[in-house]
C-alpha cells in the first residue's frame, strides 16, 4: 500500500473522534481462539500510539481483555471495542472471540463492522468455524482480508499458510487470495530458526526492515528480488484481473509496465468491493522496537482498502409495527437509526450499551425510542419505550473517554439505557424504528439452575433478568412440567461465563442440578375402577362413590371426560366435581408423578348421600378412580422426541449418523448442501441430546451446525420406563 503516517495519533487522554463518515473504519477481527487477535490489536493500538510499548493503558490493564472472567479463563469471552487513529482516521478495532461459544459476540462484531480481518495462525492453521464465518462474510459480499500471525514460531512457514488460504479461502478463484509482502528472515540462531525481521513489499519491491527496532524502508539486497519475481506476478495479475480499466490485462501482457500508483489504487477498489482478498504478515515487535512487525502495512491496508461506512447498505428498517421505510443511508444529517450491538453492566455505572449508528448523529441528553422485539422465545419482552440518552463514550481498556456526539458509521457506549437490550433499536421519539435482527445462534446446551439459599432465591430472578437483557444467545426457560428454572447456552464455557457472572456481578450463587425432560404419562389398555370416599366418623361426613372406565387415545387428544351415568347414580351437580377430581389427579400424574395424556375417561356409575356427599367428596373419589384404574393395567412413559437437523462436512456423516443412532435416534434422510456438507435429519429421544452441543462439536471438530424441534411424545423402551419410575419412587 502507501507509505502513509500517522501525524495524528490518539493521544491518551481523548476519545479518537470523527468529523464525517468517509473518515472511519470498522473491521472485526476473525479468527480461532489463540490465533493471536487480541495480541494484534494491541500491537495496532501500539503501532498507532494509542497505547505504551508494554501494550498496555494508564491504568496498567489490558487494552483489549480487560474483564476479570478474561483474565481467569486466559481467552477472550466478550466482544471488545478499541478505537485508534492513523493518517488522520478513526479505526474502530472490534476484537472477537474465537471459541465456538461465544459466537453470539462474533456475530455482534459482524453487525457493527464494515470489513473483517481474518486472523490466521502459522502455527496452528485455518479450524472449519474460521471457514464457515468466511464463507458468512462472503453470502453477504463483507470485505475481507487475511493476517497471518504467530510467524515467530518454529513451525511457521508464510508461504504454505499462504496456499492453505487460498485453498480454504480462495474457492474457485485462487488468485483472489493473495500476499502483499514476503516476511523477511534475519540469521539463523543456535535452534536453527531464522526470526522475521521485516517484510518485502512485492508492489513496492521495498524491504520494510524491523530489525534495528525501527521500521527502516530500504531498497532490497540484490538476492531479494529474484525470490519475488514470481509472486509479484501472480500478484499484479491479480489485482489486473479486478480491475475496472478491462484494458490493462492486454496491455500488461503485452509487456506494458504498469504503473505501482495504478495497481495499488485497483487493489483498493477490489479489496473494499470484496472480490481481492489480500495476505499480510504479523510478527512481535523485537526487543525495543516501537512497532510490531507488519502493523503499520496492516494500518496501511485498513485506510486505504477496506471501505468507509458510506459503501456498507445499512440493515433494513420497519416501524415497530411492521411497516416498510425507505432504506437509511449514512448520513449524520439523516433520521436518527442506531443498533445495540452489546449490552454490558458495571457496578459503578450502571448499564452501558455499546451501539452502531446507521443513520443520523446520536448526541448526550437526547431522547431516544428504544424498539426491541422478536426475542420473546429467549425471555425477553417486547418494549417500546422513550429513554434519555446518558453520557457517550469510547472504550480505552476499562477506562471511557468522553465523546460529544456519534455520527452514523461510528460506534460508542451510551451510558444508563435502563431498558435497551443487545440488539435493539434506537431512532427519534418522532419517528420510530425498528430495524432487521441480524441471525443469532440458537443456544441448544440446557442447564437447570437451583438458588444456593433463601438469600440467593430473593435475588435470582432479577439477576437472570438482567444476564437476558446483556445476552441474547442465552434462553431462560421456567418450565412448567418439571418446575425447573433452565438456562439454554451454546456451549460449556458459556454456561460457565454466565454462572460466573451471576455470581459476581449480581451476588446471586446458584447450583447446578440434572436437567429434566418433560415426561407424560398414558395408559397403554383399557381399564375400569371405582373410586371410593366414605369418612362418616368425626364431625362432618364425606361421602362419594364413583365407577369410570378408562381408555387410551391417538397422541394429542389430551384428557376426554364423558358423562354416561343414568337414573341419577351421580347427581347432577356433581358430575363437575368428578371431571375436576379426574383431571386435578391427571395433572399430578398416576404411575410416576408425570402428566397423564390422551385418554377417555368415562364416569359409568356412583353413589352419593343425601348429607355427606360434597364437590370436594366427588373430587376425590374421581382422582382415586384414576390411580386405582392405573394400578389395574400397563402404562407407558412418554418421552419427548426432538426432530434434529445436523449440518456437517461430508467426512464426518458417517460419525454423526452413527452417534445418533448409538442415541436411540431414527435418521429420517440426507440432503447435499454447498460447500461439501450434508444436511442429516433425525429423530431422537430428547433425554438422549441434552449435551449434543457439546458432543457434536467433538464430532465434527467444530464444524458441525444443529437445529432442535419438539416433534412429539413416544412410548419410553420399558427398561428405561422402569429405571425412570424406581428414580422417581426413591427421590431421586
Amino acid at each position: 500500500m502507501g507509505d502513509r503516517t500517522n501525524t495524528h495519533p490518539g493521544a491518551a487522554g481523548r476519545a479518537v473522534s470523527a468529523g464525517q463518515p468517509s473518515s472511519l473504519r470498522n473491521v472485526v477481527l476473525v479468527g480461532h481462539s489463540g490465533s493471536g487477535k487480541t495480541t494484534l490489536v494491541e500491537a495496532l493500538a501500539l503501532a498507532a500510539g494509542a497505547v505504551n510499548r508494554a501494550g498496555r493503558v494508564e491504568d496498567g490493564n489490558s487494552l483489549s481483555d480487560y474483564d476479570e472472567i478474561e483474565h481467569r479463563q486466559q481467552r477472550s469471552v466478550q466482544l471488545s471495542l478499541v478505537p485508534v487513529e492513523w493518517g488522520g482516521l478513526k479505526i474502530n478495532l472490534l476484537d472477537t472471540p474465537g471459541y465456538a461459544d461465544f459466537v453470539g459476540e462474533l456475530r455482534a462484531g459482524l453487525r457493527a463492522a464494515d470489513a473483517a480481518l481474518f486472523v490466521v495462525s502459522a502455527a496452528d492453521g485455518v479450524d472449519g468455524s474460521t471457514r464457515m464465518v468466511w464463507e458468512e462474510c462472503a453470502a453477504v459480499g463483507m470485505p475481507r482480508a487475511i493476517v497471518v500471525t504467530h510467524l515467530e514460531s518454529a513451525r511457521a512457514d508464510f508461504e504454505e499458510m499462504t496456499a492453505v488460504c487460498q485453498r480454504v479461502f480462495g474457492g474457485d478463484d485462487p488468485d483472489a487470495v493473495l500476499p502483499l509482502y514476503l516476511p523477511l528472515h534475519g540469521e539463523e540462531g543456535a535452534d536453527g530458526h531464522a526470526p522475521v525481521a521485516g517484510l518485502i513489499g512485492l508492489l513496492s519491491q521495498r524491504v520494510l526492515d524491523y530489525s534495528a527496532g525501527e521500521r527502516v524502508d530500504r531498497a532490497p539486497d540484490d538476492e531479494h528480488l529474484p525470490l519475488i519475481e514470481e509472486a509479484r506476478n501472480r500478484l499484479i495479475e491479480g489485482i489486473i484481473a479486478e480491475s475496472e480499466d478491462e484494458t490493462l490485462m492486454d496491455r500488461y501482457l503485452g509487456g506494458e509496465e504498469v504503473d505501482v500508483k495504478t495497481l495499488v489504487e485497483d487493489l483498493e477498489r477490489a479489496v473494499a468491493r470484496g472480490t481481492f482478498h489480500p495476505v499480510l504478515a504479523a510478527a512481535p515487535a523485537s526487543e525495543g522496537s516501537k512497532q510490531g512487525i507488519g502493523t503499520v502495512e496492516l494500518l496501511e491496508l485498513i485506510t486505504g482498502g477496506f471501505p468507509t461506512p458510506l459503501e456498507r447498505e445499512a440493515p433494513a428498517v420497519t416501524t415497530p409495527q411492521g411497516v416498510p421505510r425507505p432504506a437509511l443511508a449514512c448520513d449524520p444529517a439523516g433520521p436518527l437509526a442506531a443498533e445495540v450491538v452489546k449490552t454490558a453492566s458495571d457496578p459503578y455505572v450502571g448499564r452501558i450499551s455499546l451501539v452502531r449508528v446507521f443513520s443520523g448523529t446520536l448526541r448526550p441528553d437526547d431522547t431516544v425510542h428504544v424498539s426491541g422485539h422478536g426475542l420473546e422465545d429467549r425471555g425477553h419482552e417486547d418494549h417500546d419505550v422513550d429513554e434519555k440518552i446518558g453520557a457517550l463514550s469510547a472504550p480505552f481498556g476499562k477506562q471511557q473517554r468522553v465523546m460529544s456526539e456519534a455520527i452514523a458509521g461510528d460506534l460508542a457506549c451510551v451510558a444508563k439505557l435502563t431498558r435497551a437490550e443487545t440488539g435493539d433499536t434506537l431512532s427519534a421519539k418522532n419517528d420510530p424504528l425498528l430495524m432487521e435482527p441480524w441471525v443469532m445462534p440458537d443456544p441448544l446446551l440446557p442447564v437447570a439452575i437451583e438458588a444456593h439459599s433463601k438469600a440467593d432465591e430473593d435475588k435470582l430472578s432479577v439477576g437472570l433478568s438482567r444476564l437476558v437483557a446483556e445476552d441474547p444467545t442465552m434462553r431462560l426457560e421456567q418450565n412448567p412440567d418439571t418446575h425447573q428454572v433452565v438456562l439454554w447456552c451454546l456451549g460449556e464455557a458459556h454456561m460457565d461465563v454466565v454462572l460466573e457472572r451471576l455470581r459476581s456481578r449480581y451476588g446471586v450463587q446458584v447450583d447446578a442440578v440434572p436437567h429434566k425432560v418433560s415426561l407424560r404419562e398414558t395408559f397403554g389398555d383399557k381399564a375400569a375402577a371405582r373410586g371410593r370416599h366414605v369418612k362418616q366418623s368425626g364431625g362432618h361426613g364425606q361421602f362419594a362413590i364413583c365407577e369410570i372406565e378408562v381408555e387410551p387415545l391417538p397422541e394429542g387428544s389430551g384428557i376426554e371426560f364423558v358423562d354416561k351415568v343414568v337414573g341419577g347414580a351421580v347427581p347432577r351437580q356433581f358430575i363437575p366435581s368428578v371431571e375436576k377430581g379426574v383431571r386435578a389427579q391427571a395433572a399430578r400424574g398416576v404411575a410416576a408423578g408425570y402428566q397423564l395424556v390422551d385418554v377417555r375417561v368415562t364416569l359409568l356409575d356412583g353413589k352419593a348421600h343425601s348429607v355427606d356427599s360434597s364437590d370436594a367428596a366427588f373430587q376425590t373419589a374421581g382422582a382415586l378412580a384414576l390411580r386405582e384404574a392405573a394400578s389395574q393395567c400397563r402404562m407407558h412413559l412418554l418421552e419427548p422426541y426432538s426432530e434434529v437437523q445436523v449440518l456437517v462436512s461430508d467426512e464426518y456423516v458417517g460419525s454423526i449418523m452413527s452417534d445418533l443412532s448409538g442415541r436411540r435416534g431414527r435418521v429420517v434422510g440426507t440432503e447435499q448442501t454447498p460447500g461439501g456438507r450434508t444436511l442429516v435429519r433425525a429423530e431422537v429421544p430428547e433425554i438422549e441430546i441434552g449435551r449434543y452441543a457439546v458432543d457434536l462439536r467433538s464430532l465434527s471438530h467444530g464444524t458441525g451446525r444443529f437445529s432442535r424441534s419438539y416433534s412429539r411424545h413416544e412410548p419410553m423402551p420399558p427398561q428405561l420406563a422402569t429405571k425412570i419410575r424406581e428414580e422417581a419412587g426413591s427421590g431421586t
